[in-house]
C-alpha cells in the first residue's frame, strides 16, 4: 500500500506520489502539498501513452499473452505457454506479454526460440520488475494504467493462463470492453480447464443465473481450452487491428 503524505494542516495528499514528489516535499519548500502542486504529471502520462501507441506501430499481428509471474518452468502450463509463443512465432505472430517472469517469459521464450517478434511491456515499480530475458523489444511504463491500455490496444486475440489478480484484473477488463462494445470481438482464450472451470462455474451459477448480472451472450464471448494447439486454432483466424 502506498505511504500517505499528510500536510500541515492535517489533511491527506490522496494522489500516489513519484519518487521525484516524495523528495520534494521533504525539503524546506514544500512542507505541505497540494493537488494543484502536482498537476504537472498529466504531461508524463501523455507522454507514456505518446511513446506506447509509437512503440506498438512498428508491430503487427500481435497476440497478447496473460499469466502468473510466479509458475515455473517445470510446470505445465508453463510449457504450454512456451510451446504457445512457439507457435504463433512459427506463423508469423507477435508474442506481447507484460515482460515479466513466469507464464510471460514462458511464452517470450517460445517466440524468441524459434525466431519470432518477442515484445515485453513492463511496470517500472520500486523493487523493479525484471525483464526476462526473452524479451528482445521492450517499453517499461511508470504508470500501471498507461501499462494496461497498451497491452490491450492493439492486439488481435487475447490468451490467459491461469494467474493471479493481475491475470484476472485484465481478463476482466477485456470481457468489459468487448461487453460494452468499447472494443471490437476478438478470440479471448482462457487456457487451462483446471483452473477456469471453477471461474466458469461461479460466472454461470451466481453472475448470471441467481443474479442476472450479465446476459448469456456475454457467456460467448471467451473460450476455455486445455492446450496450446487448441489456443492457436482460434487465434489463427482472427483478423488484424489497429487500436481499439
Amino acid at each position: 500500500m502506498a505511504k500517505e503524505h499528510r500536510n500541515n494542516d492535517g489533511s491527506i495528499c490522496r494522489v500516489p506520489l513519484t519518487s521525484e514528489e516524495r523528495e520534494m516535499i521533504e525539503t524546506e519548500k514544500a512542507k505541505s502539498l497540494r493537488m494543484s502542486d502536482i498537476t504537472w504529471r498529466i504531461f508524463r502520462i501523455m507522454a507514456e501513452f505518446v511513446e506506447g501507441f509509437q512503440f506498438l506501430s512498428q508491430f503487427s499481428n500481435e497476440v497478447t499473452v496473460f499469466g502468473s509471474t510466479r509458475l515455473p518452468a517445470t510446470n505445465k502450463w508453463y510449457q504450454e505457454a512456451e510451446k504457445l509463443g512457439r507457435i504463433l512465432a512459427q506463423n508469423d505472430f507477435t508474442v506481447v506479454t507484460g515482460g515479466g517472469p513466469g507464464i510471460m517469459e514462458a511464452a517470450n521464450k517460445g517466440a524468441h526460440e524459434a525466431g519470432g517478434i518477442s515484445v515485453g511491456i513492463n511496470i517500472q515499480l520500486p523493487k523493479e520488475q525484471r525483464i526476462n530475458p526473452y524479451v528482445k523489444t521492450s517499453r517499461a511504463f511508470h504508470y500501471f494504467f498507461v501499462r494496461k491500455v497498451i497491452l490491450a490496444a492493439s492486439a488481435q486475440a487475447y490468451v490467459y493462463f491461469p494467474g493471479g489478480f493481475g491475470t484476472l484484473d485484465e481478463l476482466f477488463e477485456i470481457l468489459t470492453l468487448i461487453q460494452t462494445k468499447k472494443s471490437e470481438s476478438m478470440p479471448v482464450i482462457l487456457v487451462g480447464k483446471e483452473y477456469w472451470d471453477g471461474w466458469l462455474n461461479w460466472v454461470k451459477s451466481t453472475v448470471f443465473e441467481e443474479f442476472d448480472a450479465i446476459d448469456a451472450d456475454d457467456l460467448e464471448i471467451f473460450k476455455i481450452v486445455d492446450s496450446a494447439e487448441e489456443a492457436y486454432e482460434l487465434v489463427k483466424h482472427s483478423s488484424e487491428r489497429s487500436f481499439f
